[in-house]
Order: structure tokens, then sequence, then C-alpha cells
């Protein structure tokens, strides 16, 4: 059983979660760039908790504001965003059962290698 969140636990997961969202909304980018590492350094959850925490999180329809928003301008294809979902959900399931067989420091150090290649790439990248 899970102990009870402080008022700072509180404050802080609601405060990542508002730059998760406000930030996947701007630039389409959210889970493992904000609210991993902020899970991580802001509220010292374990790299298996804070990926499971996230991924816990997308159960939910917490972008149904911003998908209504980009649908009124004519920006969301729902059937790729339904192909999406379907890769996603297997996706998952089979990335988390890789991800639990391994220890801790290595998936960091993977998840931090992913995300110096993105942004290598897309700083280098001409266009």
């Amino acid at each position: 059983m899970q102990k009870p969140f402080s008022m700072g636990t509180v404050i802080g997961l609601i405060l990542i979660g508002l730059a998760a969202g406000t930030l996947s909304g701007l630039m389409g980018i959210g889970g493992g760039v904000i609210l991993v590492p902020g899970l991580i350094y802001l509220l010292g959850y374990s790299q298996h908790m804070a990926q499971g925490t996230t991924l816990g999180m997308l159960v939910m329809p917490v972008g149904i504001l911003g998908v209504y928003l980009y649908y009124k301008n004519g920006y969301v294809n729902f059937k790729a965003s339904l192909l999406l979902a379907l890769g996603f959900v297997i996706g998952s399931l089979l990335g988390t059962k890789i991800a639990v067989q391994l220890p801790a420091h290595t998936l960091r150090k993977l998840f931090a290698i992913l995300m110096i290649i993105l942004a290598l790439r897309m700083l280098l990248q001409k266009s």
C-alpha cells in the first residue's frame, strides 16, 4: 500500500503535469522529456516508478482539450492517431516487459542516451 502524498508532493506532481501538458500542447512532447525526469529529480522517484507512473497517466484522456483545439484548427488525423495508439498499446507492453527486467542504472543510462541522440538529431538536422 502506498503512503499518502504530502502537500509538497501534490503540488510538485501538479506542476510537473502542468509543465508536461503545456509543452505537449506547444511542441508535442511531454512524457519522456518532462514527466520522467521531473518525477526522478524533483520528487525522488526511481526510474522504474517514474516510467510506470507516466504510463499510468496516459491511460486517462489527459490531452482531450488539447486534441479538441488542434482538431478545431484542422490538425488532427484521427485515423493516424488510432493507429499510433494501437502501436503504443502493443509497444508499451513489449517495452515494459523488457524495462522491468533491467537494473535501474541501466534503464536510466538507456533513457539518457535516447534523449541525447534525439536532441542531437533535432539540433543538427538541416531542414
